[in-house]
């Protein structure tokens, strides 16, 4: 794996990041899965508070408690919750930020975090405030570098604006190249590194896809109804038929000079090996088909948030 830079920090994390979330909520299977990629070389795993209501972040401090100094950690923040209780609130306020991180440090069963992220955000948060919690937490040592997870382009130009984040998590794939109308170029113009997540579209550019496309894809997919995927998957084959297309589909998003790393996750130790041999075989694919791939999708842009 490829180690990379995250933003302006002396941090450095793998092209290819193990999102935590569909791990499950078995923790021997959760710490087998984990081990196999940190074993392949990926050393940044991506969780939430939020997940299975802190189950997922046990799980990876489980796994990770014997190798902390080889794994960089992600979590987030902002949806308020009790253990124990079902439901939550979104609540970026400072106060609550504080109590979160300690929450999530005990879980994690480590002293730092090493990138903290705001899960969400709008234009009408209090967002001095949350920055300011972020500083405080940063300065204080229980994290290392923050940052937000958001698809919306006037949440992330404000914090790029006002804050010193370096990183960004967004939405990207070949189905939705939304983010490269404004999101990714700013990005890249502030130093702040972009971890795309979502780069097989719901298992929709996926080797399944066909198996997909009929559970997940019956309504469409953003810009693209049901009959527009099926004519994307026949077009793609016939322009690039030495790749797979979820070759294709992961190649497109790590191939943006804005993105640090693609998150994938997994739900079993063979679609994590599949998805880490997929991940290899990009290098395979040459330069050419980058335009063609462009060509042939939609460029969509946000109509909300903008």
């Amino acid at each position: 794996m490829k180690k990379r830079k995250l933003g302006k920090s002396d941090i450095e994390i793998s092209d290819l990041t193990l999102g935590c979330m569909s791990l499950g909520t078995d923790v021997q299977q959760g710490k087998k899965m984990i081990d196999y990629a940190l074993d392949k070389g990926i050393n940044h795993l991506d969780t939430a508070d939020l997940y299975h209501f802190g189950k997922n972040e046990k799980i990876v401090g489980e796994a990770i408690k014997h190798r902390r100094s080889d794994v960089i950690i992600t979590t987030k923040v902002g949806n308020h919750f009790e253990e124990g209780k079902d439901g939550w609130f979104w609540d970026p306020s400072k106060k609550y930020i504080h109590q979160a991180v300690r929450d999530s440090l005990q879980r994690l069963k480590t002293d730092y975090i090493d990138v903290y992220m705001l899960h969400g955000g709008t234009l009408d948060d209090p967002m001095a405030e949350t920055i300011e919690a972020f500083e405080e937490l940063k300065k204080e040592g229980f994290i290392r570098a923050y940052g937000i997870s958001s698809i919306r382009p006037n949440v992330v130009r404000e914090y790029t604006i006002r804050s010193s984040i370096d990183i960004l998590m967004t939405q990207y794939s070949l189905l939705d190249r939304r983010p490269e109308e404004a999101i990714l170029p700013i990005a890249a113009e502030n130093q702040i590194s972009v971890v795309a997540r979502g780069p097989l579209a719901k298992g929709l550019l996926s080797n399944k896809a066909d198996e997909v496309l009929n559970k997940k894809g019956a309504e469409g997919y953003l810009d693209y109804s049901y009959s527009d995927l099926k004519s994307l998957y026949y077009e793609l084959e016939q322009a690039l038929p030495e790749s797979t297309l979820q070759q294709l589909a992961m190649y497109y998003t790590a191939n943006h000079p804005a993105i640090t790393s693609t998150v994938f996750g997994a739900s079993s130790l063979e679609q994590l090996e599949q998805n880490i041999a997929v991940h290899q075989s990009i290098n395979e694919i040459t330069d050419a088909a980058y335009p063609i791939l462009q060509q042939i999708t939609k460029a969509s842009q946000y109509e909300q948030h903008r």
